[in-house]
């Protein structure tokens, strides 16, 4: 049978889609160019013909899976609905215990960027870009009137690095606490950066 000849985007994409199941499996410290070539059963000189290092492998690699969840923030942030409500639902997709990216996968980057320039650039535009997502949003429902943010930056710094430190403790100690007192702590949150009763969310609330 005569083999499939992958485009050049369509191999760079196996490429990244391997090279993240490694990274998570493995660790990024312990992830090797031979580790992403034999899942695809292909040379270490083809992944270095597109990277040419590991370190720009494994910055490429983070940088493809978060955009795949920055696509879908976004669209859950665009949805024809009230600023509060797909604040709500992005919370709730974005929270250690939602649907957005694998933890694993971030906090092992974050690790990773403390010695890895190139890593530390990604990690800090694409962070830098969901927050101005969600300040986005913020700054619409306070200035429609549905409740009151003044500084939506600032609320939108805070919110995230409450999440993302969720999420570390999550990861690390499985179990450690129900999914649904994250999720409470996490409606809790935003209520109240947008100054709201911390009832404002039921957990019967909206969900992606």
């Amino acid at each position: 049978m005569a083999r499939v000849r992958l485009s050049v985007a369509e191999r760079r994409e196996d490429l990244l889609r391997a090279a993240v199941g490694q990274i998570e499996a493995r660790g990024v410290a312990a992830v090797r160019i031979s580790d992403v070539a034999a899942v695809l059963g292909v040379s270490n000189a083809l992944v270095l013909y597109h990277f040419s290092t590991k370190e720009k492998l494994v910055a490429a690699a983070f940088a493809h899976a978060a955009r795949d969840d920055l696509d879908q923030l976004r669209a859950l942030l665009g949805r024809d609905d009230t600023a509060l409500a797909r604040l709500h639902g992005a919370v709730r997709w974005y929270a250690p215990t939602g649907e957005a990216k694998g933890w694993r996968l971030w906090i092992e980057s974050w690790a990773a960027a403390l010695r890895d320039p190139a890593l530390r650039e990604v990690a800090g535009a694409l962070d830098q870009q969901w927050k101005t997502a969600l300040a986005e949003v913020m700054a619409e429902g306070s200035a429609a009137g549905e409740f009151h943010c003044a500084d939506p930056v600032s609320a939108a710094w805070r919110l995230t690095a409450m999440l993302d430190g969720l999420a570390v403790q999550m990861t690390s100690y499985e179990g450690s606490l129900p999914r649904a007192t994250m999720l409470e702590w996490a409606d809790e949150a935003l209520a109240h950066e947008l100054g709201l009763d911390s009832a404002a969310f039921g957990m019967s609330g909206p969900t992606p």
